[in-house]
């Protein structure tokens, strides 16, 4: 069980910060810069330094964190924790207390908040930043951005799917439930807890073709599921014989979230056994490459565990003593 958790968590870290510095890149100039396979290691962030990650990680972790400070009421939990990350992308520097920010006060009381690290800004979303700001936790009856289904809440709802005692449709509620504090449209939290759900079945040993169809009928229980189960048929029926980034690019672009969901399915469905190919695939498209990264090493990372990722490249990760620390916690609930 821990080996898988630590997986879902590194491996979504690493995919992270390998398509972090093409993120904003067209597939021509990934092949012009980097050559016809595009990236294929880390390679250099604007900030000067390898192996960064974006708030991709940075919200995943959190997410985590809120998770394992739930005491009975979890999208509370895991919004006060979205709310310290919002102070983290406020804050220069990590501080102790109650702040008062301009948009309202946040506690920070040690854990992620004291890393220095996780105060860098690198492109956090739009729906992210303006779903925390309030400070008001919205609900799925009341959902925040009603009309925004971009993927910042997909990207980090795995850690939802890593908690045994919650079954796949608890997982995939609670996922949807947070994801509805900052993307409201249906296709921005349904695919949210479609990720958790799928993570929470490979975590049970399911092939990942059977956990898309577990959670296909999930998503058909929930109103305006369309095309999120749409996007996921897709990828399920796209061919996997030669995977290529032109194939990969008629799922979408990433942005958005059941595009996103879509296309790290099928990245990992391409390449069941290889994280490394799969991760590849995953980032080297004209879309968010860094979150159909980070999903990929989420769902690749679960279903075959930590001892699967690429060693260089987990131990040279930003954050991997953090990621790995908060993975052994989670682990740690299952006892």
């Amino acid at each position: 069980m821990r080996e898988r958790i630590r997986g879902c968590l590194l491996g979504g870290a690493i995919g992270d910060a390998l398509g972090a510095p093409i993120e904003f890149q067209s597939l021509a100039e990934i092949r012009r810069i980097h050559g016809e396979n595009g990236v294929e290691s880390f390679v250099w962030h604007d900030s000067g330094r390898l192996g960064v990650v974006t708030d991709d990680t940075q919200m995943t972790l959190f997410t985590v964190e809120g998770i394992l400070r739930a005491a009975g009421d979890v999208p509370a939990s895991v919004f006060a924790a979205h709310r310290r990350w919002y102070a983290t992308q406020i804050l220069p520097f990590p501080s102790r207390g109650r702040i008062d920010l301009p948009v309202g006060d946040v506690l920070l009381d040690g854990g992620l908040g004291d890393e220095a690290w996780l105060y860098a800004r690198r492109a956090p979303g739009n729906a992210c930043l303006s779903g925390l700001r309030s400070g008001r936790r919205a609900t799925l009856d009341e959902p925040a951005n009603p009309d925004s289904k971009g993927c910042g809440a997909v990207m980090r709802s795995a850690p939802f799917g890593l908690v045994p005692a919650w079954t796949p449709g608890e997982a995939f509620a609670l996922a949807s439930e947070c994801g509805a504090q900052t993307h409201g449209h249906p296709s921005g939290h349904l695919a949210a807890g479609a990720l958790a759900a799928l993570t929470r079945l490979l975590l049970d040993g399911l092939t990942l073709e059977e956990a898309v169809n577990v959670a296909l009928g999930l998503l058909a229980t929930r109103p305006g599921h369309e095309e999120t189960a749409g996007a996921l048929r897709r990828a399920l029926e796209a061919p996997r014989d030669k995977p290529s980034a032109e194939l990969l690019e008629t799922l979408g672009a990433g942005w958005i979230a059941e595009e996103a969901l879509a296309m790290s399915v099928y990245c990992a469905l391409a390449h069941p056994g290889s994280v490394r190919d799969a991760l590849l695939l995953a980032v080297n498209h004209s879309g968010d490459s860094d979150s159909t990264g980070a999903i990929t090493g989420n769902l690749l990372g679960t279903a075959l565990g930590e001892s699967a990722l690429p060693r260089a490249w987990a131990d040279a990760v930003e954050g991997a003593a953090t990621t790995v620390r908060l993975a052994d916690e989670l682990a740690a609930l299952e006892a």
